[in-house]
């Protein structure tokens, strides 16, 4: 049932470059895509790096480390980016994604998979402007790719059996855990979490506890990460668009109205882990 041998991994940054090492790990041969020879190179450092480090704390072999690099072709070249399974994880902009998949259709075959990686964009709205919409998908992996378990699958009205299967299929060959879900604004983590951000940062905005306190106070209650180091490590820009995504598709409820506060960081190009600054100091961008 599942023909997957071939997985394409478009989008070099934190996420994408993460589910590329996921996918070779698993024993795919991985195809790393970005139009960006620098982010390219960049996610080639990244991947070896981590491996590395699993390398010294006993986890893998220079043999299993050196394989799975190998696994991974690195291109900038998107007439190379032919696969059984494509893995968007581009800009959260439905155009820049559908643009992409366009494109890919043009190259790849009726029955290849192309799934979105998005955290908040109507799958259905990418999918009716591909050819076959049958086979677009949504797979919403969470940072960091290679340690989350969660993988959202998310399907559509569109999508075959057969899609849907060989989907969830992958992604238990990844160690991942798949959970399927309706196309429905923010999914089901993303609808969720909403509540974890909005509700910390209108504490804050009325001054009524500090940011630090709010955080060493979720992780005391069993949170792995307070909602303020969490939004830095995700992206401010990233976070705050899903926000107004999930927002504007559920009709503006004043409960999930995004936050004024998220909106200044953005502004200021504080975004979190990847600039130095969001809501902490980090001294450079990580």
């Amino acid at each position: 049932m599942n023909h997957i041998k071939i997985i394409c991994v478009c989008g070099a940054g934190t996420m994408g470059s993460g589910i590329a090492q996921v996918a070779a790990q698993a024993g795919f041969q991985t195809i790393q895509f970005d139009l960006n020879p620098d982010m390219v190179e960049k996610s080639k450092q990244s991947i070896e790096t981590g491996l590395t480090k699993m390398v010294d704390k006993g986890r893998m072999t220079i043999a299993d480390k050196d394989a799975i690099v190998n696994r991974i072709l690195f291109t900038s070249d998107i007439q190379q980016c032919r696969a059984d399974l494509i893995i968007e994880a581009i800009i959260e902009k439905k155009e820049a994604k559908t643009g992409l998949f366009q494109s890919l259709s043009v190259i790849n075959a009726p029955d290849t998979i192309l799934a979105t990686n998005t955290s908040s964009i109507s799958v259905t709205e990418i999918a009716v402007t591909i050819p076959y919409p049958e086979r677009v998908i949504g797979m919403h992996f969470f940072n960091p790719a290679p340690l989350m378990k969660l993988v959202e699958i998310i399907r559509t009205d569109k999508n075959t059996d057969l899609i849907i299967e060989k989907t969830l299929s992958v992604t238990k060959q990844m160690q991942k855990t798949p959970v399927l879900c309706k196309d429905a604004p923010g999914f089901i983590v993303n609808r969720v979490a909403r509540h974890y951000y909005l509700e910390a940062m209108r504490f804050v905005e009325k001054e009524q506890v500090s940011i630090e306190s709010i955080d060493q106070l979720m992780e005391a209650s069993g949170f792995k990460m307070g909602p303020f180091k969490l939004m830095d490590l995700i992206g401010m820009d990233i976070n705050y668009g899903v926000s107004n995504i999930v927002w504007e598709a559920l009709d503006k409820p004043v409960r999930l109205t995004p936050s004024p506060l998220q909106r200044a960081k953005v502004e200021a190009g504080e975004l979190g882990r990847k600039t130095g600054k969001g809501f902490y100091n980090y001294g450079s961008s990580q």
